[in-house]
């Protein structure tokens, strides 16, 4: 009987399994679409919610926030029960990202008496939301199909500067709205860091206070560094292209042209097949 039942708690396990990490099966696409779209509106409740709105609105919000957080949560504690190596998922990047993004929800639960807009830590790790889109991109399977190599790093590409901007537009939103009467919305903040990132400087909006000095500062340091270094990779590949891996058996140099006879950087002769014959 306990074979059995450990049998059967393991297959139940890779059932979970499967359907988390399934793109092709209907309800594996279901639960793909259904997770993306609530990721879309989880970051919307947050911009939504740094605007003038009605009480009974932001009630609303405030619900369908609660409601979807539990759904994450939910996912959550699946992942971790069906992982193969439950420890490893428990410490994966984008595990520890799901609970740092519903954990503000949580501890206003728990917080009597306590919101989102009167605890400025919270508001900050609520813009880790938008890091739970990465998950999609994991491998080039989507509920709509598979998309080539380089496809997947210009979407990871776009991604990251998406994820950027609004990071550190939610940064920014949360040093300097309570002081500084430019930055009223998360839409002038936005405004802000993209005209700081591309370097334009309007100056129509300014940080006043240190913290949003620094979010400045780490946004342009994080778009000079990050952006161009994945922008590099799919230009590599592409360069890549009309290349083909023959080694050099003299100095070891793997990409040659693919009319090359002799090494390009020892002038060895090297050997490739051709298609000479057609």
């Amino acid at each position: 009987m306990s074979t059995d039942s450990s049998r059967g708690g393991r297959d139940r396990r890779e059932l979970v399994r499967f359907y988390l990490l399934d793109h092709r099966t209907p309800l594996g696409k279901a639960i793909d679409i259904a997770l993306l779209t609530l990721n879309l509106v989880f970051v919307a409740v947050f911009v939504a919610e740094t605007y003038p709105l009605s009480e009974g609105l932001r009630s609303t919000l405030w619900r369908l926030e609660v409601a979807i957080a539990v759904v994450f949560l939910a996912e959550y504690f699946l992942r971790l029960y069906g992982a193969a190596d439950r420890l490893a998922e428990f410490f994966s990047a984008y595990t520890m990202v799901d609970l740092v993004a519903i954990l503000p929800t949580f501890l206003v639960l728990l917080l009597p008496g306590a919101t989102v807009a009167n605890v400025g830590f919270l508001r900050v790790i609520r813009v880790v939301r938008a890091l739970r889109f990465y998950r999609f991109t994991q491998d080039a399977e989507f509920f709509f199909g598979t998309i080539s190599d380089n496809a997947l790093r210009a979407l990871k590409l776009l991604l990251t500067v998406l994820v950027l901007l609004f990071v550190s537009a939610g940064l920014f939103y949360s040093a300097e709205h309570a002081v500084n009467p430019d930055v009223g919305t998360f839409g002038d903040a936005f405004y802000y860091v993209v005209v700081a990132l591309s370097t334009v400087g309007f100056g129509d909006i300014v940080p006043i206070t240190v913290a949003g000095r620094w979010v400045t500062v780490a946004a342009i340091l994080a778009g000079i560094i990050v952006i161009p270094w994945q922008a590099s990779k799919i230009v590599r590949e592409w360069s890549r292209r009309e290349k083909i891996d023959v080694t050099c058996p003299n100095c070891g140099l793997s990409s040659h042209d693919r009319d090359a006879s002799h090494c390009k950087a020892c002038g060895h002769v090297i050997y490739q097949e051709s298609d000479s014959g057609q």
